[in-house]
């Protein structure tokens, strides 16, 4: 029996052993990260390789589901809206499913990425969106299946497929001219409160040109004036009081105590508190 015992712990510490070995995966991943534009695109998939076997219409039957590659789920995101072939796809990830067939390939944008392979039960509601794709035959054989983004231009890219002797592309536009338009039109119009009230705490904390600092949050303030916010006033009254101007200082750690009583904040109730009885002002 001692000997059996004996045995079996040899047997299992040794499978252990092993269990830690690590070796190359058969379907190696991939991870590619592309900027389209200002659009951020990821892709994560996983990369079989053709290995002498027949891979569309057999390995791959046509027109079955496949998982497009191997292992999880590929996966593509988006940090913005998208539009395939006239379709909006929201931004996100989405799991890439597709229906190879000899001319053509359904390519499927599906909202759940979570899946080891094609999902145990479908979904239509979690199909973002449906586009079909052209099959062209390369002129060499591709040896292991490749994703990548091609024909990147400002506004759009092409998401493409290839292995064995077939490649198929999705053409996808990405919201460049809006994004630019809607920068420019930011910049044209001037820095906003918070850009005013951002530079002018940084230069309080970082020791900068406090002449500078009272300007922006002067500036900050006037432009919040008809909605008060007691933040921004604590701020300049910390900023005029190191620019020596006590006077406007107590001014501004009284209305932000007002305001703060008037939110229910204790924090910022005690902060002016604290520092209009430092400033002699209570």
């Amino acid at each position: 029996m001692k000997k059996l015992l004996l045995m079996a712990l040899v047997f299992a510490v040794s499978f252990t052993a092993n269990a830690q070995v690590e070796t190359p995966q058969p379907s190696p991943l991939a991870k590619m990260e592309q900027k389209v534009g200002l659009t951020d695109v990821t892709l994560e998939y996983s990369r079989p390789g053709v290995k002498g076997r027949t891979i569309f219409g057999d390995l791959v039957p046509y027109g079955k589901l496949w998982r497009t590659g191997a292992n999880a789920n590929t996966k593509v995101s988006f940090s913005d809206d998208v539009v395939i072939e006239g379709k909006t796809l929201k931004a996100g990830e989405y799991a890439i499913f597709t229906k190879p067939n000899k001319d053509s390939w359904e390519v499927i944008f599906y909202s759940d990425a979570t899946n080891w392979g094609t999902p145990q039960k479908w979904d239509d509601s979690k199909v973002a969106a449906t586009v079909s794709a052209k099959v062209y035959k390369m002129p060499v054989k591709i040896e292991t299946f490749t994703m990548l983004f091609d024909d990147l231009t400002s506004n759009s890219a092409v998401l493409g497929i290839l292995w064995e002797s077939a490649y198929v592309g999705i053409k996808f536009e990405v919201p460049t001219d809006a994004s630019v338009a809607k920068t420019i039109e930011k910049t044209m119009a001037g820095p906003g409160p918070g850009d005013y009230f951002a530079a002018a705490r940084y230069y309080l904390q970082e020791g900068k040109d406090i002449n500078k600092a009272v300007t922006w949050i002067d500036k900050a303030i006037e432009m919040t004036k008809d909605e008060p916010r007691f933040w921004y006033l604590r701020q300049q009254s910390l900023i005029h009081a190191k620019a020596g101007k006590k006077k406007s200082a107590i001014a501004a750690a009284k209305a932000s105590l007002a305001g703060a009583e008037k939110a229910g904040n204790d924090n910022y109730i005690k902060m002016n508190k604290d520092s209009l009885k430092e400033w002699g002002a209570l």
